[in-house]
């Protein structure tokens, strides 16, 4: 794969991963049960989004609706400037978003690959009354969540890195092209 191409799977990864989730999210706002069993949320939390409260409806479709602008952000960063975002805009928003979404992969944040080792060996101990549900979580976590999301978050700092390396780029090659032009060797 030619070195371009590479520098783009970032901004594709993270258009896939984020309508991946964002079709998700769309179902449970329709009523699906797609993973909602297996978010990692506390029990009171957990059993009102498994009820259908209206406020985890109303959060599914807000998600599903930000997934839709994170893939076009994501599509943005692919177009030649100047365009319609802002370069700097994109680049906050990439490298921010890339930073926490792999901080929340990692644990940072709460639940993640660190929090989930540590309650699956017994270092932090289970909430009481919901061990076993703690436990199936974790895994689920462990297994599913923290390396999407591991994923998403390295595709938009690659997405991000590409963003900031092509406006370095492109002047300096512009201007090189000028001076060979003029005489200037």
């Amino acid at each position: 794969m030619p070195r371009t191409d590479r520098a783009r799977v970032g901004a594709y990864g993270a258009a896939a991963c984020a309508s991946a989730y964002g079709a998700m999210k769309l179902a449970q706002a329709l009523g699906a049960n797609a993973l909602a069993d297996k978010d990692p949320l506390p029990p009171e939390l957990r059993e009102r989004l498994l009820a259908r409260d209206p406020l985890f409806v109303a959060s599914h479709w807000a998600l599903a609706a930000a997934a839709v602008v994170g893939v076009v952000v994501a599509l943005a960063t692919l177009r030649p400037w100047p365009a319609a975002f802002p370069r700097r805009l994109l680049l906050a928003v990439t490298w921010t978003l890339g930073i926490l979404m792999i901080a929340r992969s990692v644990g940072v944040l709460g639940h993640g690959l660190v929090g989930d080792a540590l309650l699956l060996t017994g270092v932090r101990p289970p909430p009481v009354g919901h061990a076993a549900l703690a436990r199936d979580l974790a895994w689920w976590d462990l297994l599913l969540w923290s390396p999407f999301f591991l994923l998403w978050g390295a595709c938009w700092t690659a997405a991000g890195w590409r963003l900031g390396r092509r406006r370095r780029a492109g002047p300096t090659i512009g201007r090189c092209r000028r001076y060979a032009s003029a005489g200037f060797r």
